[in-house]
């Protein structure tokens, strides 16, 4: 690991203001996923601003029935909390997939959000990747792909997104609140991550200094009756090969409303809108569920090594989806 300097801030104006001042700083929290990055010399900041003790450790209660989570929330507290396994379930099963009991105990909630991808070519220093290194190409086109994108890919990157967390707040609807140098600003969830196109190197849209302060989730609603399904290689902390995330209600044999969020298959977490916008009035049965699946799925994009994520997820989709009917009946 290469020398850096370490900072503690009083505030969070402070924080933000040093990080646009020093070119080559990074924001420091539970240090999960930068640290190992920071090993292999895949990120080499100069300078850490430990950011942990600036913003809220709480979860609290919205006026509008929704809850406030602090960027500072660990992973476990976020899980364990009673009023997230209730009216989100979805969420607290997400995080509990997502890592070892030691890894929540320290990561936390803002830095979930913008961990980086797990692609093996983006850790690996000696080969050429995009996304570390703009223009040197992206070796997982005729290399590894088992892992890669199905949707939203390009031909700069095919890498996905790696948290679990992420993906069921995007089936959420949640809302990440964010202090910059300029001002403070409020971003969807579904909108905080970019698709790769020619730029790869950004995960996210935020701007130089601006700190992940904490995330907002809308009142429950439907969130109650809600799943998060991980398919993985092993079921010991491994990353998504396909994870959906669904929340569902139905009235009178017919879905009143969906919310379905994948993992796995894309730079970032990908809300099904088009199998939401299929299932919506539809009679909830199979065969809805099945041809929700398909249209969403008709965009994708796999590469040779990953073409078996398609039905993965269209089966995953759809059993989730049956899962949750019988809870409703």
């Amino acid at each position: 690991m290469r020398p850096f300097r370490y900072e503690r801030a009083d505030e969070v104006s402070a924080a933000v203001t040093t990080l646009v001042r020093e070119p080559e700083a990074a924001y420091l929290a539970g240090g999960t996923n930068l640290v190992d990055l920071m090993r292999l010399e895949v990120m080499t900041p100069e300078v850490l601003i430990d950011v942990r003790r600036l913003t809220s450790d709480r979860i609290e209660e919205l006026p509008d029935g929704g809850l406030r989570i602090g960027a500072a929330v660990t992973g476990s507290d976020l899980a364990a909390d009673l009023r997230v396994r209730r009216r989100y379930p979805v969420l607290s099963q997400a995080l509990l997939s997502g890592a070892s009991g030691q890894l929540r105990n320290l990561a936390t909630t803002g830095g979930n959000l913008l961990q980086r991808t797990r692609c093996p070519y983006f850790q690996n220093v000696t080969t050429p990747c995009n996304k570390r290194a703009p223009g040197s190409g992206c070796s997982a086109l005729e290399g590894y792909q088992r892992d890669m994108a199905i949707l939203g890919a390009s031909p700069a990157c095919v890498a996905t997104h790696p948290s679990d967390m992420a993906v069921a707040l995007a089936a959420l609807d949640a809302v990440v609140t964010v202090a910059g140098p300029d001002a403070e600003r409020r971003i969807p969830l579904t909108e905080l991550h970019r698709l790769p196109d020619t730029t790869p190197e950004r995960d996210t849209v935020l701007e130089r200094g601006e700190l992940i302060t904490g995330v907002e989730l809308p009142p429950p609603h439907g969130a109650a009756r809600s799943r998060y399904r991980k398919v993985r290689d092993r079921a010991s902390y491994a990353f998504a090969l396909v994870s959906v995330a669904v929340a569902l209600e139905v009235a009178d044999g017919s879905v009143r409303d969906v919310r379905i969020a994948l993992g796995g298959v894309a730079h970032k977490p990908w809300r099904a809108a088009t199998a939401e916008a299929v299932l919506r009035g539809a009679p909830a049965t199979r065969e809805s569920f099945m041809d929700a699946a398909a249209a969403e799925l008709s965009a994708a994009r796999p590469l040779p090594g990953n073409a078996f994520k398609v039905p993965l997820a269209r089966n995953t989709m759809v059993s989730t989806l049956l899962e949750l009917l019988e809870e409703a009946r």
